[in-house]
């Protein structure tokens, strides 16, 4: 009897992508805009997902189809299965890569927040949906302004022992080196850092 490794690398030598025809191009015109990832950083409690939602809002406003993956959200249904391990991590961040990449083919603008701590989780991102449709936004807050909002007291659990693998306090989170947007929280209103992204996604999201 085969393994489970086994059977599915037997499998996979009979799985062949099929062809639609309905583009991402022609989905595209029909919405009046481009679809692409835009992808928000930052240690727990930064405010990614407040910007996000914000951003998102403006977007709706615009007519702009959107849709938005959080990382509370995620792990709560696809990823349910998945520990707070690095390598668990990296799993994470590769599905929902996957999901974003199907909503960019779909012709939607996809809004996601999750800490992604890795350097190399994010560069993968990229190579899953291609460079030309990833926008990275690092929400730069500080880890003291982190604790102190503490929203959901994750970083008491932490400090405790209660909680392990929690990035800033027992888990590193590698912060990008090169982002198209950086936000910092303690010195941007959420009103004006959501203008500072708008300008930044503006001409991409042209025809």
């Amino acid at each position: 009897m085969d393994s489970p490794q086994e059977e599915k690398s037997k499998m996979s030598k009979h799985i062949v992508q099929h062809t639609y025809t309905v583009t991402k191009e022609q989905r595209n015109v029909l919405n009046r805009h481009r679809s692409f990832l835009v992808w928000f950083t930052g240690l727990s409690g930064s405010g990614k997902s407040t910007i996000a939602n914000a951003l998102e809002q403006e977007l709706h406003r615009r007519n702009i189809r959107t849709y938005s993956l959080d990382g509370d959200n995620i792990r709560k249904g696809i990823n349910k299965d998945l520990s707070f391990s690095p390598k668990d991590r990296t799993e994470n961040i590769r599905r929902i890569a996957e999901v974003a990449n199907l909503l960019i083919e779909a012709g939607v603008v996809v809004l996601a927040a999750f800490v992604s701590p890795y350097r190399i989780d994010r560069e993968n991102i990229k190579s899953i949906v291609g460079n030309d449709n990833f926008v990275e936004v690092y929400v730069n807050t500080s880890i003291e302004e982190c604790e102190r909002r503490d929203v959901k007291g994750l970083y008491k659990k932490a400090r405790a022992g209660e909680i392990t693998n929690f990035t800033g306090i027992n888990a590193p989170y590698e912060s990008p080196l090169d982002p198209d947007v950086e936000i910092t929280t303690e010195n941007s209103s959420i009103e004006n850092s959501v203008e500072t992204i708008v300008k930044v996604i503006e001409k991409k999201l042209k025809l």
